[in-house]
């Protein structure tokens, strides 16, 4: 290989061909592309994805989109669909059959079952003239000029194009069905997004005896101990009928440590802190976090509606759970 070659070069060059593969898209957004939405739109079954080779990939990366964003999908390979796969199809379904050439033989040799069965078909190709566009109930047309591959072999240029209009199928879905960032959330629990979006102060706060809290009738000392026991930076302080008086923080101790008070025999009402920010327990965590980082606090009592304790937790908290 010479060492001057100049990869940047060849970089952008495989940028402009992709960038005009996806600018050729704009002349497919016609009435097949409307006919398509709205076929897979009014689907009682799920959407199915068919694709060899790289069309497979993404056909699985489409299928995936699908069934994240609210339009039931899966991925099917047509080469196991002749060999038996073919019985996860059902007549409710809508296929999307893709071929650059239009003339994929394990997709032809399944094309006459789903027609005998009634499945409403949509195939992408970059021929309109090919045996795939011409079975089709829609065919949405995907050619490219130039494949970014200098050997015109590879699939490049054509493949991103798909991927495109894929997602172009899938967001158009998406908006139509107004699907949210709560659905997408309950697609998606186990992700960054799902838990910010799903977890509330309840999933993750401590209860029962591991809530830090003393009587208002406690002295600074006994606050301490408690505090220690619990291991939250902070205990809370009862009334005698179980109603949140105050809380006592570590900030609490540090602003405390000059006044050279008698720690066994202050009151922990002298020092507490009344006027503290609580939250509910059907709060989102990722709105705690917020008010937390706000108020440049580092934990939290979790109140019912009549302003007793039920639970507390504190950053290393959250960040145990994985919502930041």
């Amino acid at each position: 290989m010479p060492t001057n070659f100049d990869f940047r070069q060849s970089a952008e060059r495989v940028l402009r061909l992709e960038l005009q593969a996806i600018e050729g898209l704009f002349q497919t957004l016609d009435e097949q592309f409307t006919q398509a939405c709205q076929m897979l739109f009014h689907c009682k079954g799920k959407v199915i994805v068919m694709g060899m080779g790289k069309s497979g990939h993404i056909g699985r990366k489409m299928a995936a989109s699908f069934a994240s964003t609210g339009t039931p999908a899966f991925f099917v390979h047509p080469g196991e669909a002749s060999h038996g796969d073919l019985g996860m199809i059902s007549s409710n379904d809508v296929v999307i059959a893709i071929s650059n050439s239009g003339e994929s033989n394990e997709i032809l040799a399944v094309l006459p079952v789903m027609k005998r069965w009634g499945i409403k078909l949509i195939c992408m190709t970059s021929r309109p003239e090919s045996t795939m566009a011409k079975e089709a109930d829609i065919h949405l047309c995907l050619h490219v000029e130039q494949e970014a591959c200098p050997l015109g072999l590879a699939p490049t240029s054509s493949t991103t194009a798909t991927l495109v209009l894929g997602d172009a199928l899938a967001v158009s879905l998406l908006e139509a069905r107004g699907f949210t960032a709560n659905d997408f959330a309950m697609s998606h629990p186990g992700g960054a997004l799902g838990r910010k979006l799903l977890l509330r102060n309840a999933d993750i706060m401590h209860q029962g005896e591991q809530i830090p809290a003393v009587s208002d009738k406690a002295s600074v000392s006994d606050a301490l101990l408690e505090m220690s026991r619990k291991g939250l930076g902070m205990t809370a302080i009862l009334d005698d009928t179980g109603t949140l008086a105050g809380i006592f923080t570590d900030g609490d101790l540090r602003r405390i440590l000059d006044q050279q008070l008698d720690i066994h025999t202050t009151s922990i009402t002298k020092v507490m802190t009344t006027n503290c920010i609580t939250v509910p327990a059907e709060m989102l965590v990722a709105q705690s976090v917020k008010l937390m980082q706000e108020r440049k606090i580092n934990a939290l009592i979790v109140l019912d509606k009549q302003h007793r304790p039920v639970g507390a937790f504190n950053m290393h908290d959250v960040l145990k759970a994985g919502v930041v």
